[in-house]
């Protein structure tokens, strides 16, 4: 007995393990294969039971902008895709570029007769963005084909699109009220004393207004200053705009805004009427009268009751985008979007994170088929630090000989001034808000807010700076001035860097720095821009700084994609759903205390964004609606 076990031979752990292992491999490849399986039977099932949609032939192309107007969607690209496929809404933005897009297809397609502007969903926009498409709109008017612009009510920035079309219509029942622009801000100082805080704030710059909700209940005479002077511009630009488009006399648009009361009174208290009769409007017509317009110029569609034939915006340009692809060749110009404020780490689109940023700006700087990049950049500013991170990615593309332009949408003020300040040419639009060259910091201390509570904080360290810098404990005179003097020295090298790339002195900078704001027509009087112009004319100067001829470079946008399993999925997902599957009843709902704590995250955004190490901000109050 003992012979015969001593006989037989004890594998080793690891050959015991072998065959568990290859067991699980073959039954993941069994797995994967079922899988492919089922893509394949999906992509065939749906190619059955439904072909793309076919593009009419004398059609109207049906342009609806909806929510606010940006350079690039907000949020997390996966998500906002696979909650459109489940029939979910996002956040309604709506793309410039987009927009512009498609009409310039239109202009050249035989296929599009005519175009309508359906405007009730915009809520407004940068009147840079307003003006990009107004001028789209204009080059397409000059084919010969008409735009005719509707809605049922009509926003300040949605009348300012509809005044470039050939003809404008208002609901019977619709409202047009035309604003101006103005800058409020709610302030907090009483809140803040009354929760005993002390809100400790740096600043430097006489005009770097930023922090004044922290410390005061009303606006300084400086932010009254700056924002009157804003205001007063944009709203000059927009009247000017509007009574050229539409061909009233100077003055017209000022006037019905400024004696409404005694239009609307004249008009039996019809503002729609007042509209007509003072020529913004030249007509009133309901939806039903719209599309008995749309059917005289286009034809009637017989698979839809009472509409005409027309296609949708987004529809026409995922069959145009398809069809013409991406015109690059061996030598392109690279655009990448910067908007939203600036902040460390990498958050999703609609932020400019400094590892974000620097990830996309670092692929153009690899890619050797990239000769130049345009940053187009629509930002208020953030994190003093993450705007440096970025300018250092700018400065290494200029060091490999690619030239960067910026190209400023509707704000470009404090970091975003910053991050293009070292581009080798600056373009603005005249409205964009620029400058606010200025620093400051802010540090919260909760310490009697605490003692409410009959708490208190006490021990000992072995140097003057052993606990500082907690939020349970009041600054120090000396933590105050050594916080002073970051901000100081933030300033300094703002200034700085701005004379290094402006062709000026410090002094210069100076005088017209202290976190003053300006336009984009005072900013190229100050030398802070090179020249006025949108994005189509910065891609111009960069192929020319980069010794590209016309017609012998492709343009290329490098943004945020989706991950290859991330594409693989919302494929799957828009295949099955395509089958008459609803993913919605597929996809998990959040709880009640999701939701909750969805609601307090966006709350507390505000105070969450403020994470630069150093509590050193270039940031800018910009919001001018």
């Amino acid at each position: 007995m003992e012979q015969s076990m001593t006989g037989v031979k004890k594998r080793h752990p690891i050959m015991r393990l072998l065959p568990g292992f290859w067991h699980g491999v073959d039954g993941l490849r069994k797995v994967l294969h079922l899988l492919l399986l089922l893509f394949i039977f999906l992509m065939v099932f749906a190619a059955l039971n439904g072909a793309a949609p076919i593009m009419p032939m004398n059609a109207a192309l049906e342009i609806r902008p909806s929510g606010y107007l940006v350079e690039e969607y907000e949020g997390d690209p996966f998500d906002r895709a696979r909650i459109e496929l489940s029939g979910g809404s996002t956040q309604p933005q709506t793309v410039v570029q987009d927009v512009v897009d498609a009409l310039r297809y239109a202009r050249d397609d035989e296929r599009i007769a005519a175009v309508h502007l359906e405007l009730s969903g915009l809520a407004g926009g940068g009147l840079s963005k307003l003006q990009r498409i107004a001028r789209a709109i204009e080059e397409l008017r000059a084919s010969g084909k008409p735009v005719i612009a509707s809605a049922d009510f009509m926003s300040q920035g949605g009348y300012f699109l509809a005044a470039h079309a050939d003809e404008v219509y208002l609901h019977p029942e619709g409202l047009l009220v035309l604003q101006g622009y103005g800058s409020y801000r709610t302030f907090y100082k009483d809140a803040i004393d009354k929760l005993k805080i002390d809100w400790n704030v740096f600043r430097v710059g006489t005009h770097k207004t930023f922090v004044e909700p922290y410390t005061r209940m009303d606006m300084s005479e400086a932010a009254r200053e700056d924002a009157s002077r804003l205001t007063e511009q944009l709203w000059s630009m927009y009247q000017a705009d509007v009574e050229r488009a539409r061909g009233l006399e100077e003055g017209a648009v000022g006037d019905f805004t400024d004696r409404l009361l005694e239009h609307v009174a004249a008009a039996n208290g019809d503002i729609a009427m007042a509209a007509v009769e003072n020529g913004l409007i030249d007509g009133l017509r309901t939806r039903k009268e719209i599309r008995d317009l749309f059917i005289g110029m286009v034809g009637e569609d017989t698979d839809f009751y009472d509409g005409h034939v027309a296609t949708p915006m987004r529809d026409y340009l995922a069959q145009m985008r398809l069809l013409h692809g991406t015109d690059l060749k061996n030598r392109n110009v690279a655009v990448i979007v910067a908007s939203g404020e600036i902040t460390f780490g990498s958050p999703a689109p609609g932020m400019i994170g400094a590892d974000s940023t620097s990830k996309l700006l670092q692929r153009a700087l690899h890619d050797e088929r990239i000769a130049a990049v345009v940053l187009r950049v629509d930002s208020p500013g953030g994190s003093a630090f993450a705007s440096d991170v970025i300018g250092n990615e700018i400065a290494a593309l200029q060091a490999a000989g690619k030239p960067v332009v910026a190209s400023m949408g509707s704000t470009a003020a404090s970091g975003g001034y910053w991050i293009a300040a070292g581009a080798d040419q600056i373009f603005a639009n005249p409205s964009t808000v620029t400058g606010s060259i200025g620093i400051f910091g802010m540090f919260q201390t909760f310490q009697r807010s605490i003692e409410v509570l009959g708490l208190n904080v006490d021990g000992v360290g072995s140097t003057i700076w052993s606990g500082e810098f907690r939020p349970d404990r009041a600054m120090s005179e000396q933590a105050k001035a050594l916080f002073q003097a970051l901000i100081n020295d933030g300033y300094d090298d703002f200034i700085s860097r701005v004379a290094m790339h402006r062709g000026m002195n410090k002094s210069e900078v100076d005088a017209i720095a202290q976190g003053r704001v300006w336009t984009g027509n005072d900013a190229l009087q100050n030398g802070l821009v090179d020249e006025l112009g949108d994005l189509d004319e910065a891609i111009e100067a960069a192929a020319s700084l980069a010794s590209l001829k016309e017609g012998q470079f492709g343009v290329q946008t490098i943004r945020q994609e989706l991950t290859p399993a991330q594409q693989f999925l919302i494929d799957i997902l828009g295949t099955v759903r395509s089958t008459g599957v609803d993913i919605d009843s597929l996809t998990p709902r959040p709880g009640r205390l999701e939701a909750l704590a969805g609601k307090v995250e966006t709350a507390l955004q505000p105070l969450l964004r403020f994470d630069d190490p150093k509590g050193v901000y270039a940031h800018c109050f910009c919001d001018i609606r």
